[in-house]
């Protein structure tokens, strides 16, 4: 067969010019490669009206949750659009801090009560990608709206294989009531189908793993973990018959891309071993395999993510590092009180200094995900820059549970339509939901408004 030949074959099985390998029960996507780029994913000529660089590669978006809010003195950096120091909270960031944005002034309107009375922390995750007031009720008769990424995955959520993923790290009460006589949806969610219906997000690593690569069913996934096997043993023969066709560049993407896959697959063979959870019967569900290490959990999260991007298995993410009023406890920062029970800190100083460290942690695991999707070569540019990653909570500062001046970050350039390295300052009770429009836009959405926002932002440029 024909190297020509080869790689036609490879490119004509996806959505896309995306390359695929097959094997028995096991489908991978790879990353971008030279040799299928004649035109890159598509030409921007031929492309759909939005959604691409000008240079034709796919845009993708994100969206991170963090609970709780922050302390917001120690938060919000100090200085003008291009001349700022990262305050110590953000200080993660100065490695990066070229490929991202901070946000200030961006306002939740809907997540204020409004009438209701007490739940910020449940309103603050509802309203977090919807822009709507939710329904105060416990029962089945929850209502809130489309939430932002949904709203861009039935729009254009058909050009790739998965229309939008949705992750996370605390699974969360689905039934019940969970802040003040909100509905547990509420808390848990972020990502909504309609005004009630919500998606629920994952948050065991090896069911993501499985559903970013058609790894099987559940029982398989978990035999195939016990043994130590890799799903890239399963299309090894159509790996070597691609990778002979290849020039070196593309052999050495093609061999980082393998060695991330691998490395992913033992981090989520360790966890499940660290479960202790005994061999499942045929009729079983996979073991759970969550890892006991909080900064492990939500980085193998964040790196899976950067797989199904890398590998334009979607364009459209929602990410959950709590759900809203987390409690969770951070051992490895020498924490043991509860992160809700720590924001109410009413200026005690021990309080204080530990929300400082967890509202630094999760810079520096966001940091960490950026680097690694900077450091992702797609084209002439990297990963990173074909895509929007917004990272903030409902909640400004958890100790006052306003929604107003809300921590947001923005990495990514979309292709060259932002510009990043600045500190963005906006005229506080700005609606959050105008970020939303102008992230919908440049994903190639028809929108003209979106939740309580009539116009789009027009600082990101």
């Amino acid at each position: 067969m024909s190297t020509n030949r080869t790689l036609q074959e490879h490119m004509s099985r996806g959505l896309s010019r995306r390359m695929v390998l097959r094997g028995i029960g096991a489908t991978i996507a790879l990353p971008w490669l030279e040799a299928a780029s004649g035109a890159p994913v598509v030409r921007a000529a031929a492309a759909p009206a939005g959604g691409y660089s000008a240079d034709g590669f796919p845009l993708r978006m994100a969206f991170v949750f963090t609970p709780n809010g922050v302390n917001y003195d120690n938060w919000v950096p100090k200085g003008s659009e291009t001349d700022f120091a990262l305050s110590p909270a953000l200080a993660p960031l100065e490695p990066v801090r070229q490929h991202v944005n901070i946000l200030t002034g961006l306002t939740l309107d809907k997540a204020r009560a409004n009438g209701d009375g007490p739940g910020d922390h449940a309103r603050a995750s509802a309203t977090f990608l919807t822009g709507r007031q939710a329904r105060k009720t416990s029962g089945n008769d929850i209502n809130i709206g489309i939430s932002a990424d949904q709203f861009a995955a039935q729009q254009v959520g058909h050009r790739t294989r998965l229309p939008s993923i949705e992750i996370g790290c605390e699974n969360g009460r689905r039934a019940g009531s969970c802040d003040s006589g909100y509905a547990c949806a509420y808390s848990s969610n972020i990502s909504w189908h309609d005004e009630d219906t919500p998606v629920p997000k994952v948050v065991n690593p090896a069911a993501v793993f499985d559903r970013l690569f058609g790894a099987g069913n559940a029982v398989d996934s978990a035999k195939r973990f016990r043994r130590r096997t890799s799903i890239l043993d399963y299309v090894l023969e159509d790996a070597r018959r691609l990778e002979s066709g290849l020039g070196r560049g593309d052999r050495d993407r093609l061999d980082e891309y393998q060695t991330a896959v691998r490395e992913i697959e033992r981090r989520v063979q360790r966890a499940q071993e660290l479960n202790d959870q005994p061999a499942a019967p045929s009729d079983a569900k996979a073991p759970e395999g969550i890892p006991q290490v909080v900064s492990e959990h939500i980085d193998l999260m964040y790196d899976m993510l950067l797989l199904a991007f890398q590998t334009d298995t979607t364009r459209i993410a929602t990410y959950m590092t709590g759900t809203a009023g987390s409690n969770r406890a951070f051992p490895e920062l020498g924490i043991t009180d509860g992160h809700h029970h720590l924001s109410h800190h009413k200026g005690n100083q021990e309080w204080e200094e530990k929300i400082r460290l967890i509202d630094r942690f999760h810079a520096e695991r966001f940091a960490r995900f950026v680097a690694r999707m900077a450091e992702t070569r797609e084209g002439e540019g990297s990963l990173l820059d074909h895509c929007m990653i917004m990272h903030g909570s409902g909640i400004s500062d958890g100790n006052r549970h306003n929604h107003e001046n809300l921590p947001i970050l923005m990495a990514g350039k979309a292709g060259g339509e932002i510009q990043t390295g600045r500190l963005i300052q906006h005229e506080v009770e700005t609606p959050m939901c105008s970020l939303y429009m102008s992230m919908l836009r440049r994903m190639g959405c028809d929108v003209a408004e979106f939740g309580d926002a009539t116009n789009p932002l027009k600082s990101l440029a």
